[in-house]
This record gives C-alpha cells, structure tokens and sequence, in this order.
C-alpha cells in the first residue's frame, strides 16, 4: 500500500475499496466467480477520469480482498458503447461458442448504438465471449440478440432458471423511463421470447437501471425461499439522487410476483420511508450480484457515488471508487421477509490480531469527546450505544478535533444519521454537504453499530445489517480524530471497539 500524505493528488486513494487506476468507472457489471477467481467488471472511461467512452473495466480478486486491474476487457467503438450487463458460465455451451470440454464465459450486454450504426439512438442487447477464462472478448457477428427498438432498453442481468426438467436462460432488463423490469427467456443465449413485465411501482421519482433477479432462503428454511428483485434508480433516492431499492416475492419462471409492493403506478415522493431500500445513504448505486459463488452465498457489490455530483468529486487521477461486497440474506422482520447485509466475511476477518481500541460500559456525558488511542484513517468500528436523556448520540469519524463525519442516533424520531457537513471537503457541489438519515429502531434498549472508515467513504451497518448507509467523505489525511458525542443530555457506551484496518 502506497503512503499517502496531505498534498499527495491520491489521499483519497481507498485502502479497501476497489477502484481504478487512473480512470473513471462506474457501475459494477458481469460480476462472476470462476475458476477461482471473483471478476469484477465495471463501466469504465479508459481515456479520462469522468463519464464517456463507456467500456467495461476489468479487475480480479482471489479473496474479496486485493483486486487486480487488468487491461479493458471490451472497449467501447465508432458504432457502439458498452453499456452494462452481466456474465454467465455457458456450462452446457447453448451457445455453442465453446466446447464441451471449455464452455465459453458469454457476456450479455447493452450496445448503446452511435451514428456510424444502423442502429444508431437504439439501445439493444448484445453478446460477446471468451474462451480464456474472461481476459479476452470476441464480439458475436450476429448481434444485437434482442432489439425492441428502444432508446432506454438496457442492463440486463442473466442466470439459468431451473426447476424440475425446466431449464433455460431468463433475462432481466429493464425499460428505464416506463419504470419497467422487463423479463426474457432463451434456449441458448441468441434467441430471446418475452415472458413478462413488472413495474412501475413504488419509487419512480427518476430512471429504472441495473436490476438482479436471485432466490434466498427466509431465515435459513431451504423450506421457505423467497426470491429478490432489485432495481436501481436515479435520481429519487431516500435521501436524495442515486439509490436502489428491492422488492421480496415469487418467481415462476415466467412472472415475478411481489409481496413487498407498497405503491403501484404514479410516485408518490411522501412514501419513500415505506420502500424497501438496498441502501438509505447517498452513494450506494447500481448494486448487482456475483453469480456462480460457491456454498450459494450471495454476494452484493455497489457503485459507491451519486449522479447529483459524480463527475465532481475531487479525487485524482482515479474517480469512484466500489462498494465493499455484501453478503445479503432474507430474515424475517415483523412479520415480513427482509434484506440483511453484511461486509463479506473475507474482509470482516481483516485485522484481526491487530491491536484495538476497547471501552466498556461508560457514560457520554453531554457535548464531544476525543478518545484517545482510537485515531485512525482506516478502521472497524464496532459499537453497542444505549440511550439516556440526550436527543442524538454517537461517534464523530475522521475527526479534525472534534469536526469530522457525525453518525448519530436521534430515538425520539427513530432514525440513524450520518451528518457529512464537517466532513472535510464538500464544496465541490452544493448538494454534497448532507445530512442523510434511515429508519431504524432499538434492539431491546439499545443499538448496534459497525462502521467501516476508509480514506473517502464510510459504510454503516446498524441492527446487524437491517439497515445500512454508505457515504462518501473527503477528509484531509490529518483528519483522523475519534470521538463519542450526546446532545441534549447523555448517553451509554455499552461496549466499543477499534480495529485498524489499514
């Protein structure tokens, strides 16, 4: 890991984060496991540092953990840009683009048609393949596969849908300005037959992107499975801009049906603290998941930015970084099947035997508290905090003093809050200086709180994952104070622990 200093262009540079070298990306696509290998793909300028040129990026991990660029994996033309999609491992080689003893990894993607093509304004879904693991990519002569002769018809995420003798390839995409998820099926990846469409429902306050479609055990019963459809949105986020949101029901093979909608039809901006939302922060975006993990764990990674400013933020020569990967889960939660995430558990098991910080029970008393021996850039914060008499408490990261990035809990309102308006740089753009906020309730009378601190971002897990936000921040590098604060009265310290990640 390269040192950083406070006048060094790459401080924001994240240390557990992937992002790339030089260049711009944006949403994660054909994300895929195989051969030992997680491959992250990523909409990527290959020229610049802001949005254009749009390829796919590469990168690949072993463990989650350390990612490798690798050179673009399919670069952009005169008559296309590579929009996103998704990776299957052609096992069967339907497609015959492979053999049977080396089946093909095919990547279904969305061409956005230029001028110089016949195409050109359409947005249609195309192949490519490759026949070296995903290091190399042969466009299909034959594309697009799938043309509705739509301006805004594009990510579609594909998986092979099996039950019984049934078994065949569904594709799920989606018409973006009709608030639309829109199903297909294939025998071999080239021809493609409508099934059905869902939507528009609940928050329609701006475009439908990058869905997934995948099925999760309700509490662990492999007796009760219920299946997720996510679909991103931009903007008519919770807290503003970007955001993705989710539904729970059932998937026939045909139709998903959804037991978790809340609204139909017209958007209706006062219900958005009803919605199922992936992610309540301002920089959780185009999330989609791996396919192909092993043990069936499924596993979430995001596009950590928002368009309202993500050309604009001021990191050097890279710009954005990804989320950490999430393993998400169904838990039931007054009575309803929902969404639990946590950080993978390859990067929960970082740091460990590294020294900490630990309190015990204490009390904060009212106003800020530096604690000392708990600074750090890049940490796990991991804390159980009770309530007392104080209107908000919790813990300032990344602290000048005791000016730093302020996540807090408000019981009366019942909601968490990261409150980014101290939080090192933010007059970049004007809607940068936020205060963003979830629903979230006591477990007993308490709450549980980890927060992963990198050097431009904080992502916060509270209620064992029921509820999390992820933001970005832009400190100095000198900015790395810790302290607990309680406004209006006090609070408790049930229990705290620092683990330094970096």
């Amino acid at each position: 890991m390269t040192a950083v200093t406070a006048t060094t262009p790459d401080a924001f540079r994240p240390a557990l984060h992937y992002a790339a070298r030089s260049t711009w990306l944006n949403d994660p696509n054909g994300l895929i496991f195989h051969e030992g290998l997680y491959h992250l793909y990523y909409q990527n300028n290959p020229e610049d540092n802001v949005w254009g040129n749009m390829s796919w990026g590469h990168a690949t991990s072993a463990d989650l953990v350390t990612w490798t660029e690798q050179p673009v994996a399919i670069p952009c033309d005169e008559q296309e840009d590579i929009y996103s999609g998704s990776i299957v491992f052609d096992r069967y080689n339907t497609s015959g683009f492979g053999t049977e003893s080396r089946p093909a990894l095919v990547a279904i993607y969305t061409s956005a048609f230029k001028p110089a093509s016949e195409h050109n304004g359409v947005q249609a879904q195309s192949l490519a393949y490759s026949q070296d693991g995903g290091y190399t990519w042969t466009k299909y002569a034959g594309n697009p596969v799938l043309n509705r002769g739509s301006a805004e018809f594009r990510d579609p995420k594909v998986f092979r849908y099996e039950s019984g003798t049934t078994s065949y390839w569904v594709m799920v995409a989606v018409e973006a300005l009709d608030f639309k998820v829109v199903f297909y099926s294939s025998p071999d990846l080239k021809n493609w037959e409508f099934l059905s469409s869902f939507g528009p429902a609940n928050a329609t306050g701006g475009v439908w992107e990058c869905p997934d479609l995948f099925p999760l055990l309700v509490d662990g019963d492999p007796d009760n499975v219920k299946w997720v459809l996510t679909v991103n949105l931009n903007p008519g986020g919770p807290n503003s801009g970007s955001a993705g949101q989710y539904f729970v029901g059932d998937f026939d093979g045909v139709t998903f049906t959804s037991s978790s909608t809340v609204t139909e039809g017209a958007h209706d901006p006062a219900r958005l603290g009803e919605y199922q939302w992936l992610d309540w922060g301002r920089d959780y975006y185009a999330a989609v998941s791996f396919s192909d993990v092993p043990d069936g764990r499924r596993l979430m990674i995001a596009w950590m930015n928002n368009w309202e400013y993500a050309n604009e933020i001021p990191t050097s020569p890279w710009r954005s970084p990804m989320s950490l990967v999430r393993e998400v889960s169904l838990q039931g939660v007054d009575g309803a099947p929902r969404l639990v995430q946590h950080v993978a558990r390859e990067l929960t098991s970082l740091g460990s035997g590294d020294p900490t910080f630990t309190v015990g029970a204490c009390e904060i008393a009212e106003g800020e508290h530096i604690m000392d021996g708990a600074a750090g850039s890049v940490q796990r914060i991991e804390a159980n905090l009770a309530p007392g008499t104080a209107e908000e408490f919790g813990v300032i990261v990344r602290g000048n003093g005791t000016r730093g990035t302020r996540i807090g809990i408000r019981p009366a309102e019942g909601r968490i809050v990261v409150d980014r308006r101290e939080s090192g740089q933010t007059d970049f753009h004007e809607s940068f200086a936020s205060i963003d906020s979830a629903p979230v309730q006591p477990s007993g009378n308490s709450y549980d709180v980890t927060i992963y601190v990198d050097r431009c971002s904080v992502e916060v897990f509270a209620q064992g994952g029921r509820v999390t936000l992820s933001e970005l921040i832009f400190p100095t590098c000198t900015s790395t104070d810790f302290s607990v604060y309680a406004s209006g009265g006090t609070a408790t310290i049930n229990s705290l622990k620092i683990t330094h990640l970096a």
